[in-house]
């Protein structure tokens, strides 16, 4: 019992490194990565060789298949070069399975005490990442040299021995638990390393370990597309065509398995290598045999998963929180930050629609803008769960600060829908229902606060965007002037009560209170300017830095 519990325990160990690699490389090179795929997919050849050279790199074929998924869904290439990619990133990870196949044990202890050394003393900057990927090599290391100690006391034990020799192959049986244990351990390459190592100590038959190298690989296509489900449709047929490839492949290699044992297998040496170059020799040939028929799995993609017609559905947008952009902290925080200004745009709707409500008294205009609000508001829980879901610690120190952004950005915008569903009450109950109407004068100064409003809402929304020092400036500086306006334009009203006008009169609470209203929801649009000052040095504790703005703007 003891000894089964130290070989689980080792393929824990197994699994828990190679994910420690795949997410410390996507921490510290995830937007390099983005960039080299980005800038070598020219045509199917470069692109297959670019999936390669990530993919050896993450350690991960499914990590590239969300990558390259999110590229295909913001249109940026075509589903037929990324199902290039996809070829490329197979082998990719088949070269690091037969890399890991050697004896590298030796180098454990070296990568485990580097590692962890980086890490506790420099954790938040790329250099601690790096001692993370450290770890999780020595880890892995560590692991397969723990599964083969284990194995070997394992099968000295006469019942393990009888007991294997009961044994008997089925080959589908084999590939369904190689792609179930790809799949719940969110790695064919650890998988299929256990698999190597396990035939190797002769714990399994070599024709059982190449049928769950062959499940494995089915397995890490299946993850790709479960892990998309809920993605837009061009995302999901990224996965889906990579899982038609090996569906393919593994339907034309099984009739093979027993003429690679017998007539390929006595010239490849001791039993391990043997698994790994057959994993290796599988996706070579898959890539070979399918990248000339890359057009034709896309079209069939495209037919499992059509687009949508956008021309059915008036209404429909591009929803920017993508779930399989989560593997790539950087990627996931570009996709917040492009629906959170979904939601600045949801608000600036209403507010254009406050004043329509407010000039022709449209009762309709202003229910239908109290559901915007709605929208504003489940906008922000997803924006804010969304985020919720990165990591802090996969971070860099600029991701940090633009993920606190967000966070700021989509709070003010929640608060002004608040803030505008309440002026439409206000307006409904103490001005159209009762039939009132502002003076001239009161309807000429609301118009100019909100004609500012307007265009405070598109500067920070500009701001946000880009992060500018001279246009966040620009918006404090508004805020002042705003402020100034609103105590005038007070002062004026007060002063047509005096001379007793009957409108202002009748609206002079709702007045006040309007133009005290759109002071805060000018004071929220303002407040997204200070995160920009803060992080350029810009802001005292009570007043603008004004040296320190003077050289950011030269």
């Amino acid at each position: 019992m003891k000894h089964l519990l130290n070989l689980l325990a080792a393929i824990a160990l197994l699994v828990w490194g190679t994910h420690l690699v795949r997410t410390g490389i996507l921490r510290v090179f995830g937007a390099n990565l983005r960039q080299v795929l980005a800038r070598s997919i020219g045509n199917r050849f470069t692109a297959a060789l670019s999936g390669l050279g990530v993919t050896a790199l993450v350690q991960s074929s499914t990590a590239t298949a969300l990558i390259v998924s999110s590229f295909v869904g913001k249109g940026l290439i075509a589903l037929p070069l990324a199902l290039a990619v996809m070829l490329g990133a197979d082998i990719g990870t088949s070269l690091m399975a037969v890399l890991f196949s050697f004896d590298l044990s030796w180098l454990s202890p070296l990568f485990i005490f580097t590692g962890v050394v980086l890490f506790i003393s420099r954790q938040s900057s790329n250099v601690g990442r790096f001692g993370r990927i450290l770890i999780g090599l020595g880890l892995m290391l560590l692991a397969l040299r723990l599964v083969t100690d284990s194995t070997g006391v394992l099968t000295a034990n006469p019942a393990v021995k009888t007991l294997l020799g009961t044994l008997s192959s089925d080959l589908l049986l084999e590939i369904t638990v190689g792609a179930v244990l790809a799949v719940v351990s969110y790695s064919s390459l650890a998988i299929v390393l256990l698999t190597a190592t396990l035939a190797g100590s002769g714990v399994i038959p070599p024709d059982v370990a190449l049928g769950l190298v062959l499940g494995a690989n089915l397995g890490s296509g299946l993850l790709a597309v479960l892990t998309t489900a809920r993605s837009a449709i061009e995302v999901r047929q990224v996965p889906l065509g990579n899982l038609i490839f090996k569906l393919l492949g593994v339907l034309i290699a099984a009739p093979f398995v027993g003429l690679w044992l017998r007539h390929v297998s006595p010239y490849l040496g001791a039993t391990a290598t043997m698994v790994v170059l057959f994993h290796l020799a599988f996706n070579l040939a898959v890539g070979i045999a399918f990248i000339g028929s890359i057009g034709w799995v896309a079209h069939w993609s495209e037919k499992f998963l059509p687009r949508p017609d956008k021309g059915s559905a008036p209404g429909a947008r591009p929803h920017h929180l993508d779930p399989s952009a989560l593997a790539t902290p950087s990627l996931a925080i570009s996709c917040a930050a492009r629906e959170a200004l979904h939601q600045a745009d949801v608000v600036e709707s209403m507010l254009n629609g406050m004043l329509k409500v407010i000039r022709h008294n449209d009762l309709r205009l202003a229910e239908e803008l109290r559901k915007l609000d709605d929208t504003v508001d489940e906008l922000y829980s997803a924006i804010k769960y969304y985020l919720t879901k990165i990591s802090r610690e996969a971070l860099g120190e600029e991701e940090s600060r633009r993920w606190t952004d967000i966070i700021s950005f989509t709070i003010n915008m929640e608060q002004i829908g608040d803030i505008i569903e309440r002026v439409l009450i206000d307006i409904e109950d103490k001005k159209i229902k009762p039939g009132r109407s502002f003076s001239e004068a009161g309807m000429a100064e609301i118009c100019e606060l909100h004609q500012r409003l307007i265009d405070n809402l598109r500067l920070s929304m500009s701001v946000f965007l880009n992060g500018s020092v001279r246009d966040a400036q620009k918006l404090l500086e508004e805020k002042a002037r705003f402020r100034d306006l609103e105590r005038a334009y007070a002062t004026t009203h007060l002063g047509r009560l005096s001379d007793n006008t009957m409108q202002s009169i009748e609206t002079s609470s709702l007045h006040i209170d309007l133009i005290s209203d759109l002071k805060r929801i000018n004071s929220h649009i303002c407040s997204i300017a200070y995160p920009i000052l803060d992080s350029a040095g810009a802001l005292a504790p009570n007043r603008l830095r004004q040296s320190v703005l003077t050289d950011e703007l030269r």
